[in-house]
């Protein structure tokens, strides 16, 4: 039992790494609603320097006014309302992602609701670093 215990320890631990031997870069998901999309993009020009060494991905809307503000590279994924949120998802159940940054607007009802709840959950239950607001974002980056 132990000698399995930590065979897959090391295991966890190779599959951070590439074919080279290279350490494989974190992926961060980033997404926020249409009022808050200034706060996140604020947020990521003052953590750019950081935020450069990970893989990012991000809805569409949300990551093309990222993308404008720090010239980061991000992966774009659809508009959340079109399934942006969805796919975002899809990556937190394959393992797909490492963190997910959410700035949300508790103040404005969201047509998609139930997708934003949808993602929320996901990050839950796959107990995946989650950040909805300047604070904790910078408490989830820290993790990295």
């Amino acid at each position: 039992m132990l000698y399995l215990s930590r065979a897959r320890e090391l295991w966890e631990k190779l599959d951070r790494y590439d074919l080279k031997g290279s350490i494989l870069s974190k992926k961060i998901g980033l997404v926020a609603h249409d009022k808050k999309k200034q706060d996140l993009t604020v947020w990521c020009d003052q953590v750019k320097e950081k935020l450069a060494q990970y893989e990012l991905f991000a809805t569409g809307t949300t990551g093309k006014a990222i993308i404008d503000a720090t010239q980061l590279p991000i992966t774009l994924l659809k508009s959340g309302p079109l399934g942006g949120d969805a796919q975002l998802g899809a990556m937190i159940v394959e393992g797909e992602l490492d963190g997910l940054v959410f700035f949300i607007d508790p103040l404005t009802a969201m047509p998609h609701d139930v997708d934003v709840k949808a993602l929320i959950r996901l990050a839950t239950l796959y107990d995946v670093p989650f950040a909805c607001n300047k604070a904790t974002a910078d408490a989830v980056l820290t993790l990295f």
